[in-house]
């Protein structure tokens, strides 16, 4: 969503008892008629649809058969930008997310409160309430711990209730194709079967809260710049192979109440009025039975949207309202397309159990939310190097110098309709204020008083790396130096390059030259380039580590807990070894990221549109780099241990399409291994890169060995044959290849077809 500069708004602190009983109004024997809906009257105590032996689908046709045609419009569109924007509309039960949609009291319908939740609850603190801050997605899914994906949903889902929403529009599964995409961090990297699993295990355990989840921004919502005018060039087998089978994976995982349609053109038509996306491959080849609706403002007809495959218009209703009540009468659109997207939402709220069992508000409880996000964080980060073991630290240690980007006092978050408010304000801001829109937040989780916990006889000192001399003197005598970077990333924007922002670089390479035991802690929304790497000792990639994030470094860096992250997205050496050097349409024309030209002095123009040609096709990240034979910084499923790992025994099994293998813990330490499966097709595919086809996250103590058995996913196996409309298996042999990164597979072997 592109949304305003934004203040918290005191006004409705005082509506917080009305949402709270309108909340409580939710059932049905009690709910009043409002509005322009049907006249008052006691609701049937037991209506049919209220029996929970009949199916979400029986159960949403026996209500739809009672709703009037102002009922069912009600349904398929929401009342406007509310808390959103000043001035807007908020009905009473409005408790101030995202979007709201008003229910059918006489039905026992309740409201949709749908609360923006890509990284935790957005705008807890309108009404005065916590909400945790988790590791950005991206870094969840550097876990390779489908668990903690759905642990990661359990925590927004039962925050969600506790503040009275019933839906989330967070769960983005968008590929990371450009890897300066200001929403990467929202994201869960490059590959289809990662991204596809972690997001759909992570949705899987926020419905499993009795909360409608979404999946989003469906399609090809690849980049923040001109998101709201450009248009994606993709054939339909790259597309199929590439972010729409992370959707079809996600999908079958999680069956999410919604899909959301991204803001973008695919081939030509808006992804929310694309009969392609929307009907032909959603809701046939991935047989959704959810509603589709629209990014914010995101719809841009009603005949064709309507048709196209679009349920519910959000944020209001320009199209889904009287528009379309025109054309349902003029016999443009058909009554029972609108039977059908109102059919979607009854049974999605039927599936997910927000009709019989409604949210009460409630406190949340912020220390488990707390270990929780800890726990993730401790799973996510990873390491990059560590030469000479100069990890993990000793307690003993006697002098730490600590620089850059506020680790006295907290962990950067991301920006955008993701940014959560942080309790007691930014902790970098000594004005503190209200969370304002793609202003950077630090969460006070602070990285010295964690790191001092863990060595407390060591002398610590903090310089906050402004000045690369300044910094370097405060290093030159401490025993160790620990630097912090960081990129600040958001929606509605993209970084212009893979560098760090601020001169940072030059502020490594100066601490580095001063204290050859250097540590860098990286705390960005996504890949970044390193010039210092080879001066400094140790690289820890730390992503948005969230309100647990201090105390996670701190267990890494001091050993309590063994590094087990890998990379879910290629880390480039230079911009120049990516498909696109630049990121398409940054430089064309005047504009600000989300696609709104601006001509100067506060003049606008028309935007213009352009096409953003995705020439790699399917060969997104570590595919790329493999086709092309380029060398990356860091490769896709990189990440080191503080204990090593050796990997014999590789066997294949065609018949049940899997392989089974091996892995020894060989050091001295405990700690978990995450093995990979790679398959590079028959040559009859006609392809040059190999497939991530499985996974498993190992935990093994010292000197353990453990035999695991891997499924592989077929459709990693398969290729989409267009001229068939499906997925076929190519003839010929299967080379497997399996080990700890995508550059790094001990062990091959071949399956016959």
């Amino acid at each position: 969503m592109y949304l305003p500069r934004m203040r918290l708004i005191q006004l409705f602190r005082a509506a917080t008892l009305l949402a709270a009983l309108a909340l409580l109004a939710a059932v049905p024997a009690t709910m009043p008629a409002q509005g322009t809906r049907a006249a008052a009257k006691p609701a049937d105590p037991s209506p049919p649809w209220m029996d929970r032996t009949l199916s979400p689908d029986q159960r949403a046709d026996l209500v739809l058969a009672q709703m009037t045609q102002d009922e069912k419009l009600q349904l398929v569109h929401g009342i406007g930008w509310g808390v959103l924007r000043a001035g807007a509309r908020v009905p009473p039960e409005d408790i101030g997310g995202a979007g709201f949609v008003p229910g059918i009291k006489r039905l026992g319908i309740p409201d949709l409160n749908l609360a923006d939740s890509a990284v935790g609850v957005r705008m807890a603190a309108l009404h005065g309430r916590y909400a945790t801050l988790l590791p950005s997605t991206l870094g969840a899914a550097a876990s390779w711990d489908t668990n903690a994906a759905y642990l990661y949903g359990s925590v927004m889902g039962r925050e969600l209730r506790a503040q009275g929403y019933n839906m989330s529009i967070g769960g983005g599964v968008d590929l990371a194709r450009e890897p300066r995409n200001g929403r990467n961090f929202e994201y869960a990297g490059e590959d289809p079967l990662l991204a596809g699993r972690m997001t759909g295990n992570l949705e899987k355990g926020l419905q499993a809260q009795q909360v409608m989840g979404d999946i989003k921004h469906y399609a090809f919502n690849d980049q923040e710049t001109g998101r709201n005018i450009l248009n994606v060039v993709l054939d339909e087998k790259a597309m199929r192979e590439s972010d729409l089978l992370a959707f079809e994976i996600a999908i079958a995982i999680a069956q999410p109440a919604g899909v959301m349609c991204g803001y973008n053109k695919t081939n030509g038509d808006w992804d929310c009025e694309n009969d392609y996306l929307l009907n032909q491959v959603l809701k046939h080849d991935f047989a959704f039975k959810g509603f589709v609706l629209s990014d914010w403002e995101g719809t841009h007809s009603t005949v064709k949207a309507a048709l196209a495959g679009l349920d519910q218009e959000q944020p209001g209703a320009p199209y889904f309202s009287d528009a379309l009540r025109k054309a349902i009468a003029d016999g443009q659109v058909p009554q029972a397309r609108l039977d059908d997207m109102v059919h979607r939402v009854l049974r999605s709220m039927f599936a997910a159990g927000v009709i019989d069992h409604p949210p009460v508000p409630s406190v949340p409880d912020p220390f488990q939310g707390r270990d929780d996000a800890q726990h993730i964080a401790e799973e996510s980060i990873v390491l990059l190097k560590n030469s000479s073991a100069v990890l993990p630290l000793s307690p003993s240690v006697r002098s730490i110098a600590l620089i850059g980007s506020h680790a006295d006092v907290g962990v950067l978050s991301g920006g955008g309709s993701a940014q959560v408010d942080a309790p007691g304000g930014d902790a970098a801001d000594p004005n503190h204020g209200g969370t304002q829109w793609q202003k950077p937040v630090y969460f006070p989780s602070s990285p010295l008083k964690s790191i001092q916990a863990k060595a407390p006889r060591a002398k610590l000192t903090y310089n906050d790396g402004a000045d690369p001399t300044a910094a370097a003197t405060s290093a030159k005598g401490a025993e160790i130096a620990i630097v912090f970077v960081n990129q600040y990333m958001s929606e509605g924007r993209d970084a212009a390059t893979s560098s760090l922002p601020d001169d940072q670089d030059a502020m490594v390479s100066a601490v580095a030259a001063a204290n050859p035991r250097t540590i860098v802690v990286l705390e960005t929304g996504g890949p970044v380039t390193m010039p210092w790497h080879d001066s400094a000792q140790a690289i820890l990639e730390a992503w948005y580590p969230g309100i647990g994030g201090a105390q996670a470094l701190a267990a890494l860096l001091f050993g309590d807990v063994n590094p087990s992250g890998k990379l879910p997205i290629t880390f480039a050496a230079s911009d120049a070894d990516l498909p696109h050097p630049q990121v398409i349409g940054l430089n064309t024309q005047p504009r600000n990221t989300s696609g709104t030209p601006d001509g100067g002095n506060g003049a606008r123009r028309p935007p213009v549109s352009f096409d953003v040609n995705y020439t790699e096709g399917a060969r997104v990240g570590y595919k790329w780099f493999d086709s092309e034979k380029k060398q990356p910084l860091f490769p896709f499923g990189f990440g080191l241990s503080y204990t090593t790992f050796a990997y014999s025994a590789l066997k294949t099994d065609a018949a049940t399409q899997s392989v089974s293998f091996t892995v020894r813990n060989t050091g001295q330490r405990a700690g978990d291994e995450i093995a990979e499966v790679y398959v590079e097709l028959p040559a009859t595919a006609g392809e040059n890169f190999k497939r991530l086809a499985g996974w498993q996250r190992i935990p093994l103590a010292p000197g353990e060995s453990r035999s695991v058995t891997i499924k592989l996913d077929p459709l990693t196996m398969s290729v989409f044959d267009t001229a068939k409309d499906g997925w076929t298996m190519p003839h010929g042999s299967f080379r497997i290849l399996v080990g700890p990164s995508s550059r790094d597979t001990p062990l091959a072997a071949t399956m016959a077809e």
